[in-house]
């Protein structure tokens, strides 16, 4: 069989490439080093942003301390949870907005949400005047917790007070429930013969002169002031297409609201949605991207757009993770995510997804038979980056997590929802459903596909996360399935710490690449510029 021999060429491949990426942690370079301290960032407002560099403390401030104040330990407590299928329809309320106010540092929203409080450089809350100032309040000592001295130090060291935390662990049984979204019957089958699709010649890596950080997008502190307009105090991703000529559509995934503070992904409780989408015509990138409007169910408002059970274990979150326009009709490709792990960069899907709008992007409709399942774990096409080129829809995948390869798959551009319908790259040929023998464009793992395809040049670019490499990298090819030239680093995340993501604006040019990074600890959007020198 085909499928048998194709995986006997790539599985030793794939399987050092795992064991390198599980058993090597990423080092920074060996000049690698933090920058200078600097003030945080400042918006328009005088509001107090977040700076993803990694920069050396502070040295105003008194030394951060040695050990955290307390240690949490998780208790897993298993917790029987009813789950009623199946899903509920999809929230659709929409609003017209009303106008974003002329000055825009006014609060858009004085009902929904307070000004904000003012906020000393260093980023701290500055307290009002009838608030006391001193040591902060609470106390940090617990049962297991005291001051002890360094061996020869003399400096008191406070041990951390370790306690245990109940993390519960759902066990979900589905239970009858009421009717859900109807459903549209399934498309016919569909399968596509054979055909050769040989790889085009190797192109030359491309250069990269320097990459800068253009602004801060989302969170207290950009100057789109998401957090006032839409709130949106917290996400990531910002995945990027062109809806109609002169609009961008920008995709963020999880997202949170009042109540989220810095530190990675917020609780249930801070106004979480799994998703949000907003709006750009900003042709002028080189001072940031604005954003105008996101599609809104309440005033001042971003509403989820792809709905989540919200149950770990059975549907924790759906993230989008690519969108393009054919005509009218609008795509995204998703993932249905089970369950993070403890891992970092690991997570289980259910399966990847595709839903479509039929009203540019305001509303969508999970389509119930486009969906590639995760069976064992094994699912090659959860993570997609799906770009349409000439008479074909190319979807590039990997699996869940990190630490997968990158297959690819293309589909005519009027049978994007029929999943019988799609070619997989093996060995040279698009072969119809074999997408798990989809043979690896490029040696080594990715995360966060971002694939565009350059008029100017007639090239393709991918971005993509290598952990392995500890690197957000670039590579170029003259044909979706390649051959792709070497991997030229963005971004190290020795730089930016903790950084993900790098979805590429549509509106990139043969020599200024943009791009969205993401930031774990900020748990905001950036806007990078990368300056690519001409072709030789």
């Amino acid at each position: 069989m085909r499928g048998s021999e194709n995986t006997t060429t790539w599985a030793p491949a794939l399987l050092g490439a795992l064991l390198a990426a599980v058993c090597v942690a990423p080092m920074p370079t060996v000049d690698a080093a933090p920058f200078p301290w600097k003030p945080p960032p400042v918006n328009s407002c005088g509001e107090i942003g977040f700076d993803p560099l990694a920069r050396l403390p502070d040295p105003a401030q008194p030394p951060p301390p040695l050990l955290p104040p307390r240690i949490d330990i998780p208790v897993p407590i298993p917790r029987i949870t009813p789950v009623p299928v199946p899903d509920p329809p999809q929230d659709n309320t929409r609003i017209v907005p009303d106008p974003l106010p002329v000055n825009p540092c006014d609060n858009p929203c004085p009902d929904i949400r307070d000004s904000p409080q003012p906020q000393n450089p260093n980023g701290a809350r500055t307290p009002t005047p009838d608030e006391p100032v001193g040591e902060p309040t609470g106390s940090n000592t617990g049962s297991a917790s005291g001051a002890v001295t360094g061996s020869g130090s003399g400096i008191p060291i406070d041990l951390p007070r370790i306690e245990f935390q109940p993390d519960i662990e759902p066990i979900p049984i589905p239970v009858p429930g009421e009717p859900g979204e109807r459903s549209r019957p399934a498309p016919p089958l569909a399968l596509q013969p054979s055909e050769p699709g040989p790889r085009a010649n190797p192109v030359a890596a491309p250069g990269v002169q320097d990459v800068r950080l253009v602004g801060q997008v989302t969170g207290r502190g950009s100057e789109n002031r998401t957090d006032m307009r839409w709130q949106i105090d917290g996400t990531d991703l910002g995945l990027m297409w062109e809806t109609t000529p002169g609009e961008v559509a920008v995709v963020f995934g999880d997202t949170f609201g009042d109540g989220w503070s810095v530190g990675g992904a917020g609780a249930d409780d801070q106004d979480w949605r799994s998703n949000v989408i907003g709006f750009s015509t900003d042709r002028d990138l080189s001072d940031g991207l604005t954003l105008e409007t996101f599609a809104q169910d309440s005033p001042c408002h971003a509403a989820e757009i792809l709905a989540s059970r919200k149950i770990k274990n059975w549907e924790t979150t759906t993230i989008p993770t690519s969108g393009f326009a054919i005509g009218d009709r609008q795509y995204l490709s998703y993932m249905s995510v089970n369950r993070w792990s403890r891992i970092p960069g690991m997570w289980w899907t259910n399966y990847g997804g595709l839903a479509y709008s039929d009203d540019h992007g305001r509303t969508w409709h999970k389509d119930p038979h486009a969906k590639w399942e995760n069976f064992f774990g094994l699912g090659r096409f959860q993570v997609a980056a799906m770009v349409p080129h000439g008479d074909h829809v190319y979807m590039f995948g990997t699996p869940n997590g990190r630490i997968g390869v990158i297959g690819l798959a293309r589909v005519p551009t009027d049978e994007v929802l029929n999943k019988s319908a799609y070619q997989y790259w093996v060995d040279g040929d698009w072969v119809p459903a074999a997408e798990n023998d989809a043979t690896p464009l490029v040696f080594g793992i990715a995360g966060e596909l971002s694939v565009h395809f350059d008029q100017e040049t007639d090239r393709w670019r991918m971005v993509y996360l290598d952990p392995a490499r500890g690197a957000i990298v670039l590579r170029s090819a003259a044909s979706p399935q390649g051959a792709w030239s070497d991997a030229v680093p963005l971004i190290d995340t020795a730089d930016y710490p903790k950084s993900y993501g790098g979805f590429i604006h549509p509106w990139s040019t043969s020599d200024d690449l943009y791009f969205m990074l993401s930031e774990w600890d900020s748990y905001n959007v950036y806007l990078m510029h990368a300056r690519l020198k001409p072709r030789s």
